[in-house]
């Protein structure tokens, strides 16, 4: 029984967007080809793959296993197959594809000059980047990396820090010239916030308190599900917000937004990048996490403020000195 790379590939892609035109779509192919290549993979398999009705398909119990199953092993082969014709050492031209899941206001803001830098270094590697605030299934959605900002919770993935940013409560002056400045966790209540739509507000206003974090009551009417939507809304008077250093370090350089409750420390949130494990490590895969890891190691929105400054007085004092 012979099986049809390609066939297989296909049947996955129909699998993850759920209709044969999206996924005619993402492969650059015709909707009778996508469908002939399932049909061609049914019968190679003597098993009915998906349900045909009115235009719309479902797929079957055996397609649900066959998709679990062979994610994983598709992936390993076309990485090994990759590591052996491009090989793994670092000196040979990359080639085929790599795309890459990140959030939206840390792609837009940030990494999207790093990653061009990367597309310019490797002419004839395909990069295809996907900016969205959710987080995506890599394997399933067919992404070689992501990039996750706060506590990892994905133990099935790979995973390398890349840098380190502060979440930071503020607001603008005028808002708080009117509302008042908080002066302790409990004059929150006192205050609205501006909320992020992904996660809770017991999850993203938290504080150390002592030896501990803790999430004060808070509330406020307006939520956005994007950061700098969120710091738009605090730049004109709206709210507090809490956001990442690397969303709101222009604004509070210009003085359009203020720190505030800054004798209570926030929750670090480490910016890491993510990939399904696979070996051996395509090359693609490992020299474009090595390029990240170099340009984020002093990231640019940290010079001259807080976080930047603590990281290297850490630095130095775990990293014996040079003889002069």
């Amino acid at each position: 029984m012979r099986y049809d790379l390609n066939d297989l590939e296909t049947f996955l892609t129909v699998m993850e967007l759920g209709t044969v035109t999206a996924a005619a779509a993402r492969l650059n192919l015709s909707k009778s080809v996508v469908s002939k290549r399932v049909t061609d993979l049914e019968a190679t398999l003597g098993a009915a793959l998906f349900r045909r009705n009115a235009g719309r398909i479902t797929p079957t119990e055996a397609a649900l296993r066959l998709a679990e199953r062979l994610r994983p092993a598709l992936t390993e082969l076309i990485a090994a197959a990759e590591s052996t014709a491009w090989d793994m050492d670092g000196v040979a031209p990359l080639r085929g594809s790599l795309s890459i899941s990140a959030p939206m206001s840390f792609g837009v803001l940030h990494l999207g000059p790093i990653i061009a830098r990367f597309a310019a270094q490797n002419p004839e590697l395909e990069i295809t980047v996907d900016y969205d605030d959710r987080t995506r299934d890599l394997a399933r959605e067919g992404f070689d990396i992501g990039i996750r900002i706060g506590k990892m919770r994905d133990k099935a993935l790979m995973q390398r820090k890349l840098c380190e940013d502060e979440s930071i409560a503020c607001a603008s002056p005028a808002y708080l010239d009117r509302r008042g400045r908080p002066q302790s966790l409990a004059d929150l209540r006192a205050h609205e916030v501006i909320g992020y739509s992904h996660l809770p507000n017991s999850q993203l206003w938290q504080f150390q308190d002592r030896d501990r974090f803790v999430s004060p009551w808070v509330a406020g009417r307006l939520s956005m599900n994007n950061g700098e939507a969120i710091r738009d809304m605090a730049i004109e008077g709206l709210g507090l917000a809490m956001l990442p250093g690397f969303v709101v370090a222009p604004a509070l350089a210009d003085g359009r937004l203020e720190r505030v409750l800054t004798g209570f420390g926030t929750r670090p949130l480490p910016i890491v990048a993510v990939w399904p494990p696979v070996q051996p490590m395509p090359a693609k895969l490992r020299r474009f996490i090595d390029h990240l890891a170099s340009e984020l190691r002093l990231p640019s929105w940290q010079a001259g403020w807080g976080i930047g400054r603590r990281d290297a007085m850490s630095r130095e004092s775990t990293t014996p000195k040079a003889a002069p």
